[in-house]
Protein backbone atom coordinates (compact mmCIF):
# COMPACT_ATOMS: atom_id res chain seq x y z
CA UNK A 1 0.00 0.00 0.00
CA UNK A 2 1.25 3.40 -0.92
CA UNK A 3 0.25 7.13 -0.26
CA UNK A 4 0.55 8.80 -3.60
CA UNK A 5 -0.70 11.88 -2.23
CA UNK A 6 -2.18 12.51 0.73
CA UNK A 7 -5.33 10.97 1.07
CA UNK A 8 -5.16 8.54 -1.90
CA UNK A 9 -3.72 5.18 -1.50
CA UNK A 10 -2.61 2.98 -4.30
CA UNK A 11 -1.57 -0.39 -4.99
CA UNK A 12 -1.62 -3.54 -7.07
CA UNK A 13 -1.86 -7.29 -6.92
CA UNK A 14 -2.31 -10.11 -9.54
CA UNK A 15 -5.81 -10.74 -11.02
CA UNK A 16 -7.00 -14.13 -10.48
CA UNK A 17 -8.31 -13.87 -13.73
CA UNK A 18 -6.28 -12.40 -16.58
CA UNK A 19 -3.21 -12.99 -14.24
CA UNK A 20 -2.00 -9.76 -14.80
CA UNK A 21 -1.54 -7.24 -12.28
CA UNK A 22 -3.81 -4.26 -11.76
CA UNK A 23 -4.07 -0.95 -10.29
CA UNK A 24 -6.73 -0.18 -6.92
CA UNK A 25 -7.08 3.19 -5.09
CA UNK A 26 -8.68 4.06 -1.60
CA UNK A 27 -9.77 7.62 -0.92
CA UNK A 28 -9.22 7.42 3.26
CA UNK A 29 -10.97 10.10 3.61
CA UNK A 30 -14.46 9.57 1.70
CA UNK A 31 -13.99 5.56 2.48
CA UNK A 32 -13.75 5.11 -1.14
CA UNK A 33 -12.65 2.25 -3.34
CA UNK A 34 -11.63 2.38 -7.06
CA UNK A 35 -12.04 -0.59 -8.90
CA UNK A 36 -10.65 -2.97 -6.23
CA UNK A 37 -8.33 -6.06 -6.14
CA UNK A 38 -7.62 -6.98 -2.63
CA UNK A 39 -4.15 -6.28 -1.71
CA UNK A 40 -1.35 -8.85 -0.75
CA UNK A 41 -1.45 -8.68 2.91
CA UNK A 42 -6.06 -9.17 2.86
CA UNK A 43 -8.35 -6.69 3.41
CA UNK A 44 -8.00 -6.11 7.27
CA UNK A 45 -5.70 -3.04 6.40
CA UNK A 46 -8.61 -1.11 5.69
CA UNK A 47 -10.07 -1.80 9.17
CA UNK A 48 -7.54 0.17 10.63
CA UNK A 49 -7.62 2.80 7.37
CA UNK A 50 -11.33 3.91 7.11
CA UNK A 51 -13.63 1.19 7.01
CA UNK A 52 -14.57 1.71 3.68
CA UNK A 53 -17.95 2.70 2.82
CA UNK A 54 -17.91 2.91 -0.77
CA UNK A 55 -16.95 0.75 -4.18
CA UNK A 56 -17.18 2.96 -7.03
CA UNK A 57 -16.28 0.71 -10.62
CA UNK A 58 -14.88 2.65 -13.75
CA UNK A 59 -16.10 -0.14 -16.02
CA UNK A 60 -18.17 -3.40 -15.07
CA UNK A 61 -15.59 -5.57 -15.86
CA UNK A 62 -13.54 -4.11 -12.41
CA UNK A 63 -16.05 -5.86 -10.08
CA UNK A 64 -12.62 -7.78 -9.51
CA UNK A 65 -12.53 -8.41 -5.32
CA UNK A 66 -15.30 -5.98 -4.94
CA UNK A 67 -17.44 -8.94 -3.41
CA UNK A 68 -15.08 -9.44 -0.58
CA UNK A 69 -14.96 -6.14 0.70
CA UNK A 70 -19.23 -6.25 0.40
CA UNK A 71 -19.04 -9.31 2.70
CA UNK A 72 -16.57 -7.73 5.31
CA UNK A 73 -17.45 -4.31 5.10
CA UNK A 74 -20.97 -4.15 3.83
CA UNK A 75 -20.22 -1.16 1.35
CA UNK A 76 -22.30 0.16 -1.65
CA UNK A 77 -20.90 -0.53 -4.81
CA UNK A 78 -21.74 1.63 -7.89
CA UNK A 79 -21.69 1.39 -11.39
CA UNK A 80 -22.51 3.11 -14.94
CA UNK A 81 -26.50 2.29 -15.53
CA UNK A 82 -25.01 0.83 -19.15
CA UNK A 83 -23.07 -1.77 -17.38
CA UNK A 84 -25.67 -2.98 -14.72
CA UNK A 85 -26.39 -6.39 -17.00
CA UNK A 86 -23.00 -7.84 -16.42
CA UNK A 87 -24.09 -7.99 -12.95
CA UNK A 88 -26.83 -11.03 -13.13
CA UNK A 89 -25.65 -13.54 -10.16
CA UNK A 90 -27.28 -11.06 -7.70
CA UNK A 91 -24.27 -8.72 -6.59
CA UNK A 92 -25.50 -5.50 -4.67
CA UNK A 93 -24.32 -3.13 -7.39
CA UNK A 94 -26.27 0.20 -7.65
CA UNK A 95 -26.35 2.57 -10.91
CA UNK A 96 -25.32 6.29 -11.24
CA UNK A 97 -25.80 8.05 -14.41
CA UNK A 98 -23.05 9.95 -16.28
CA UNK A 99 -23.17 13.54 -15.13
CA UNK A 100 -23.73 12.02 -11.57
CA UNK A 101 -22.11 13.91 -8.50
CA UNK A 102 -21.59 10.59 -6.86
CA UNK A 103 -20.06 10.87 -2.70
CA UNK A 104 -17.17 12.71 -2.17
CA UNK A 105 -18.34 15.20 -4.75
CA UNK A 106 -16.75 12.59 -7.12
CA UNK A 107 -18.41 13.40 -10.62
CA UNK A 108 -19.02 10.19 -12.67
CA UNK A 109 -18.06 11.56 -16.88
CA UNK A 110 -18.75 9.14 -19.83
CA UNK A 111 -16.08 7.86 -21.94
CA UNK A 112 -17.81 5.60 -24.00
CA UNK A 113 -15.56 4.36 -27.08
CA UNK A 114 -14.72 0.93 -26.16
CA UNK A 115 -17.48 0.01 -24.14
CA UNK A 116 -20.93 2.03 -23.33
CA UNK A 117 -19.81 2.15 -19.45
CA UNK A 118 -16.26 3.44 -19.79
CA UNK A 119 -16.48 6.20 -17.15
CA UNK A 120 -13.68 8.64 -16.02
CA UNK A 121 -14.17 10.10 -11.99
CA UNK A 122 -13.47 13.37 -11.84
CA UNK A 123 -12.23 13.55 -8.12
CA UNK A 124 -12.14 17.07 -7.40
CA UNK A 125 -11.14 17.41 -3.59
CA UNK A 126 -8.03 15.47 -4.27
CA UNK A 127 -7.24 17.09 -7.83
CA UNK A 128 -7.10 13.48 -9.81
CA UNK A 129 -9.00 11.69 -12.45
CA UNK A 130 -9.53 8.25 -12.61
CA UNK A 131 -9.91 6.74 -16.06
CA UNK A 132 -10.81 2.57 -16.49
CA UNK A 133 -9.37 0.41 -19.55
CA UNK A 134 -8.81 2.45 -22.98
CA UNK A 135 -5.63 4.39 -21.79
CA UNK A 136 -3.21 2.17 -19.94
CA UNK A 137 0.72 2.65 -19.08
CA UNK A 138 2.84 -0.83 -19.43
CA UNK A 139 6.03 -0.08 -17.46
CA UNK A 140 6.64 3.05 -14.35
CA UNK A 141 7.53 6.19 -15.79
CA UNK A 142 6.47 5.28 -19.54
CA UNK A 143 3.69 7.28 -21.06
CA UNK A 144 -0.07 6.10 -21.93
CA UNK A 145 -1.11 4.07 -24.80
CA UNK A 146 -3.91 2.16 -25.81
CA UNK A 147 -5.18 -0.61 -24.35
CA UNK A 148 -4.17 -3.61 -27.30
CA UNK A 149 -6.33 -3.98 -30.40
CA UNK A 150 -7.54 -7.34 -29.55
CA UNK A 151 -9.91 -5.61 -26.39
CA UNK A 152 -11.44 -3.28 -28.85
CA UNK A 153 -14.40 -4.37 -31.36
CA UNK A 154 -13.03 -1.92 -34.37
CA UNK A 155 -9.57 -0.89 -32.96
CA UNK A 156 -9.35 2.85 -35.43
CA UNK A 157 -12.38 3.86 -34.37
CA UNK A 158 -12.33 2.90 -31.03
CA UNK A 159 -9.20 4.63 -30.57
CA UNK A 160 -10.67 7.78 -32.28
CA UNK A 161 -13.47 8.18 -29.88
CA UNK A 162 -11.26 7.66 -27.03
CA UNK A 163 -8.78 10.51 -27.97
CA UNK A 164 -11.61 12.58 -28.24
CA UNK A 165 -13.34 11.74 -25.12
CA UNK A 166 -9.66 12.12 -23.37
CA UNK A 167 -9.36 15.46 -25.14
CA UNK A 168 -12.02 17.27 -23.46
CA UNK A 169 -11.24 15.02 -19.83
CA UNK A 170 -8.16 17.25 -20.27
CA UNK A 171 -9.82 20.23 -19.78
CA UNK A 172 -10.51 19.42 -16.27
CA UNK A 173 -8.91 20.84 -13.73
CA UNK A 174 -6.65 17.92 -12.18
CA UNK A 175 -3.24 16.98 -11.54
CA UNK A 176 -3.02 13.14 -10.24
CA UNK A 177 -4.26 10.71 -13.32
CA UNK A 178 -4.87 7.57 -11.51
CA UNK A 179 -5.09 4.13 -13.69
CA UNK A 180 -6.64 0.87 -13.56
CA UNK A 181 -3.91 -0.79 -15.55
CA UNK A 182 -0.63 0.84 -14.89
CA UNK A 183 1.14 3.24 -12.46
CA UNK A 184 -0.45 6.53 -11.46
CA UNK A 185 0.93 9.47 -13.16
CA UNK A 186 1.11 12.28 -9.62
CA UNK A 187 1.32 15.61 -10.14
CA UNK A 188 1.60 15.65 -14.19
CA UNK A 189 -1.43 13.54 -15.08
CA UNK A 190 -3.49 16.30 -17.30
CA UNK A 191 -0.73 16.85 -19.13
CA UNK A 192 0.23 13.18 -19.82
CA UNK A 193 -3.59 13.00 -20.84
CA UNK A 194 -3.03 15.78 -22.98
CA UNK A 195 -0.26 14.96 -24.71
CA UNK A 196 -1.79 11.41 -25.30
CA UNK A 197 -5.23 12.73 -26.68
CA UNK A 198 -3.20 15.02 -29.20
Amino acid sequence: MEQIVPGIWHWTALHPNIKISVHSYYLEEEGILLDPITPDDGVDWFTDHGPPSDVLLTNRHHYRSTGEFVERFGVAVRCARPGLHEFARGEPVEPFDFGDELRGGIVALEVGAICPDETAFHIRGHGALALADGAVRREPGGPLVFVPDHFMDEPEATRQGLRTAYRGLADLDFRHLLLAHGEPFVETGREALAEFAR
